[in-house]
């Protein structure tokens, strides 16, 4: 059986917030020892705080290329503005950066709009609704007929909206990658660094 850590536990918590917050919890709990633990005990209460260390480094690592609430608009507003040929023209090199092996779905009257490949597994990817406000169950069940159909093993939504409460459960249990936010907007960034991140100019 695959141990999976529970989404409610402090650690899985911290992981997903800002990496300085395990930090001071380092700061906080050495600060503690140091100052309440009897000498022979100061070294084994500053050791206590180092799983909050190692999260911290987990999370600094997998927050390294999260855009700034500032480029993360940025960015989010220029793919609100494209047309389907420049969107998908920067979704299909930006997975190639990623090592799939991108092929375009046809005929194009499906849902389906890529599938990826990569180390012996297959994803059908739905990129064309990235700017629809509603999905649906019925949306979901059509796309996953035809991941079977084409033999896919994961299928994934590309969205600019976060995933939506009706369909969480869904997704969850089909194993649906949706993507949006900081995962999208950290994928196509440095495909799109004009936008993604704005240059600085300095006054001559």
């Amino acid at each position: 059986m695959k141990w999976k850590m529970s989404e409610r536990s402090l650690f899985a918590i911290l992981l997903r917030s800002p990496w300085w917050v395990s930090f001071l919890l380092v700061a906080f709990i050495s600060t503690v020892a140091f100052a309440l633990l009897p000498n022979d005990f100061k070294f084994v209460g500053v050791l206590s705080s180092l799983p909050f260390a190692v999260v911290g480094t987990i999370a600094a690592w997998r927050q390294r290329n999260q855009l700034s609430s500032v480029e993360a608009e940025a960015l989010q507003s220029a793919m609100a503005g494209m047309n389907w040929r420049e969107f998908s023209t920067l979704l299909k090199q930006a997975f190639v950066n990623e090592g799939y092996t991108v092929t375009a779905v046809t005929p194009s009257d499906g849902l389906g709009d890529f599938l990826l490949t990569r180390q012996g597994q297959t994803t059908l990817v739905c990129a064309k609704r990235w700017k629809a406000a509603a999905w649906g169950i019925d949306n979901l069940q059509t796309l996953l007929n035809e991941k079977e159909a084409h033999g896919a093993s994961r299928m994934m939504c590309v969205s600019l909206q976060t995933t939506p409460n009706t369909l969480k459960k869904f997704v969850i249990q089909q194993q649906v990658t949706w993507l949006s936010g900081q995962t999208l907007w950290a994928l196509v960034a440095s495909i799109y660094p004009n936008t993604a991140r704005p240059q600085k100019t300095s006054d001559k």
